[in-house]
């Protein structure tokens, strides 16, 4: 039954521990045993995903409890565990680090308590020997329903150390899962909202991830984190499915299977790697036939595009090449201003917008934008301001802004959202059949929204 199987959460005392390279190694380790890895990320994290997805050969999944709730947290997990022998689960931040004032919702621990999965914490002790051992204590005493099954010590210097690592160890009687020696060839490059997506470094992404499976393969007990995996609690939740959310009564029924099928093109490529794959399934679950495009390569949208969703990414990297794309950026400006639906999150605002750093963009807000110093980040608690081709007024949904960009103004006459918490604002455009936002969503808290949209694009 999908229900146990066998799964362990990747967390860490801080950020820059080493998680990434832990969680994402043992996912490419177990694939190479013939395993059928699923992966998955705590967080609203888009591109350690995507290094999840090359190590496990399956779309990585994230797992937010602040973004979809925790009783979604279980189903989503079952659901992108689907016929898999094993689950990895890489924490966020710290373990007990979460939604800023919500005590510990959204954190790694809270997430590893729902899905009653035991925890594997990695270590950098780079800078320590025999204080590991108080904080690993500290780290596994600190709340009794976390679950911490053993140790990772990443970053060790030498055999020597090595030895006073485990001798301390000892003293607390947690297990050495593995022991990580430093290793700079399976570092990956990084900016400034974080590592560089693998869509634009394929080659060198999958160099990246061949290290880490070849370090974690050396370096830890993959028999014993399997064991540990197979200890994991049964959960009594059923998984999700795209069709029955889209039916239930927070989606309202529909027989979208007898109707004419809209074409929803996606933006992807490059400059649009930022997206959930649940949106996708929902959109097609709602009676869409979904189809990607690149704007930084297409010069025209896909034939009978009939609603436009572009995501997230890094359109600031590509400014140069999708200005010189006037012809796609034309065919954008030209499908919203005929009243289409169009869904824009964060990168997709940026594109929407007259310009970006000076250069053209679709024109089809009345706003400018440009890179800052200055990052924008945290979760957000929202309420649609007004109708659009995404919500009725007064539909709350949680979100997650992510950027450092700035767009002038900030909001049009017609803000998309609210925002509750953590300052009171608007934010956001609707305009006709355009709705453009930094906010990021996850449409599975709300899946109304993808029937909504798709609907919109069968009758505008």
């Amino acid at each position: 039954m999908s229900s146990s199987v066998p799964r362990l959460v990747i967390a860490a005392p801080a950020s820059g521990s080493g998680k990434t390279t832990v969680a994402t190694g043992l996912m490419a380790a177990f694939a190479a045993r013939g395993l059928a890895v699923s992966p998955h990320k705590v967080g609203p994290d888009y591109i350690d995903p995507g290094y999840h997805a090359l190590a496990s050969g399956r779309v990585g999944r994230n797992l937010d409890a602040y973004l979809c709730g925790p009783e979604l947290v279980g189903p989503l997990f079952l659901h992108g565990a689907r016929g898999c022998d094993i689950a990895v689960v890489e924490g966020v931040m710290g373990l007990f680090d979460g939604a800023a004032g919500e005590g510990e919702l959204a954190s790694t621990a809270h997430v590893a308590k729902l899905l009653r999965a035991p925890v594997v914490l990695v270590v950098d002790a780079s800078s320590q020997s025999r204080s590991v051992a108080a904080l690993v204590h500290g780290f596994t005493s600190w709340d009794p329903e976390v679950r911490v099954g053993g140790v990772i010590l990443n970053k060790v210097a030498s055999d020597r150390h090595e030895w006073l690592l485990r001798e301390a160890m000892e003293q607390v009687g947690v297990p050495v899962l593995g022991v990580l020696r430093r290793a700079p060839q399976v570092d990956t490059p990084s900016r400034h909202l974080g590592l560089v997506p693998v869509a634009e470094r394929r080659e060198e992404a999958l160099g990246a991830v061949a290290a880490m499976a070849a370090q974690v393969s050396e370096g830890c007990d993959l028999d014993a984190l399997t064991r540990l995996a197979r200890g994991a609690g049964a959960l009594s939740c059923a998984a999700w499915d795209a069709a029955e959310a889209v039916s239930s009564p927070a989606g309202r029924p529909t027989r979208s299977h007898e109707r004419p099928r809209p074409r929803v093109a996606v933006a992807g490529g490059e400059a649009f790697t930022f997206s959930y794959a649940e949106h996708t399934e929902l959109l097609t679950a709602a009676g869409a036939d979904v189809v990607p495009f690149d704007p930084l390569r297409d010069e025209e949208l896909p034939e009978g595009t009939s609603g436009l969703v572009i995501g997230g990414g890094f359109p600031e990297m590509y400014v140069s090449e999708l200005s010189a794309n006037e012809p796609l950026r034309k065919a954008v400006a030209g499908l919203a201003e005929s009243g289409a639906p169009v869904a824009a999150e964060c990168a997709g605002l940026l594109y929407l917008c007259r310009e970006l750093d000076g250069q053209p963009m679709c024109g089809v807000l009345d706003a400018g934008a440009r890179m800052t110093q200055r990052l924008t980040l945290g979760y957000r608690d929202a309420v649609a301001v007004g109708d659009s081709v995404l919500a009725a007024a007064g539909t709350r949904m949680r979100g997650h802004e992510f950027h450092r960009t700035a767009v002038e103004p900030g909001s049009g006459p017609d803000p998309a959202w609210g925002f509750r918490s953590p300052e009171r604002r608007v934010e956001g455009f609707v305009r006709r059949g355009v709705h453009a936002s930094y906010l990021h969503t996850h449409w599975a808290s709300e899946p109304g929204v993808a029937l909504r949209f798709v609907e919109r694009c069968r009758t505008s």
